[in-house]
């Protein structure tokens, strides 16, 4: 009899421990992480989506594929286009080839009469010849040097105006291959890049489905780490600071708290109204702050999971 009245005795005190024990905790909540809603940027059906709700990927990898064919023929028809202004462009250099050697005729004429009148004021000199030979010659260097400066004023013309052409043409040239560079940004979003190294905890498509820019396709989350977003009241506010190691409870299939090390990664710079799903030291505070824990997740905590936090003690 003394030996159950021992053991009843030595139960009931592990009994109020343990609740005392709960009941020192400082603060409590759930536990989050960021999540990651990946939507399709181009509206049409859904070839390819690599993907199952649990698996883990790494970023930047190519995870789908949306279909992205009359995008594609699209493109096809603007660098058609694009050929068709080149082609539509003048070559200046086979007009003004011509007019240039059509110069090079000129100058030769005029080297020789220039030739001509140095002999002819010599003959002169003379006697060997007359006043009007020379007179000719003079009238004839006249003549062709206007005629000089004309060709030269038709190769001036000719380059410009053919600049000025082709200036307007491949002025539509330019908008065109803008769109050709829209439309290539709009094929490279044909692939659907996974933003970031995480878990598939959702997964809202199906290969084969019409899918619209905007539409989700899947939700991602890193699991490795995870924020416990607990509540305290104003007057636990001086106890605790960003960066400050704490430790993390969690319940465990036998019924012990799991014991896990967290650094307090956030604090609310402004009070709220209690959440009715949390519950503070405090009770009947009306006004908590919160704040966010982060704890390395060895894998026993999961999204919406409750969890317990102390400050300064274990309890």
């Amino acid at each position: 009899m003394k030996y159950l009245t021992l053991v009843l005795s030595i139960a009931m005190f592990s009994f109020t421990g343990c609740r005392d024990n709960i009941n020192n905790f400082d603060a409590s909540g759930t536990f989050e992480t960021t999540e990651i809603l990946v939507s399709a940027e181009l509206t049409g059906k859904i070839l390819e989506l690599n993907i199952e709700e649990g698996h883990t990927i790494p970023r930047d990898s190519v995870v789908g594929r949306i279909e992205a064919t009359q995008i594609t023929f699209q493109k096809q028809q603007v660098q058609e286009s694009i050929a068709a202004l080149r082609e539509r462009t003048a070559d200046v250099n086979p007009q003004v080839k011509l007019l240039e050697q059509q110069l090079r005729v000129q100058q030769s004429q005029l080297d020789h009469l220039l030739h001509e009148k140095e002999r002819v004021a010599k003959l002169i000199k003379q006697d060997a010849a007359t006043g009007k030979q020379l007179d000719d010659l003079l009238a004839q260097i006249s003549v062709l040097q206007q005629q000089m400066l004309v060709t030269k004023q038709q190769v001036a013309v000719q380059k410009t105006t053919v600049s000025t052409q082709n200036r307007g043409i491949m002025s539509e040239t330019g908008s065109l291959q803008k769109r050709v560079a829209q439309l290539d940004d709009q094929i490279g979003k044909s692939s659907v890049l996974n933003p970031a190294t995480g878990t598939v905890i959702a997964k809202y498509a199906e290969p084969g489905e019409l899918t619209t820019a905007g539409k989700p396709l899947y939700k991602i989350a890193d699991l490795s780490t995870m924020y416990l977003r607990a509540y305290i009241t104003g007057d636990q506010l001086s106890s605790i600071k960003l960066n400050q190691p704490v430790q993390v409870y969690i319940d465990s299939v036998d019924g012990v708290y799991h014991s896990l090390p967290g650094t307090i990664s956030w604090i609310a710079d402004k009070a709220e109204f209690t959440p009715k799903t949390i519950q503070t030291r405090e009770e009947r505070s009306n006004l908590v702050y919160a704040l966010k824990i982060r704890v390395k997740n060895d894998g026993t905590i999961r999204i919406g999971m409750y969890g317990e936090v102390m400050f300064n003690k274990q309890p």
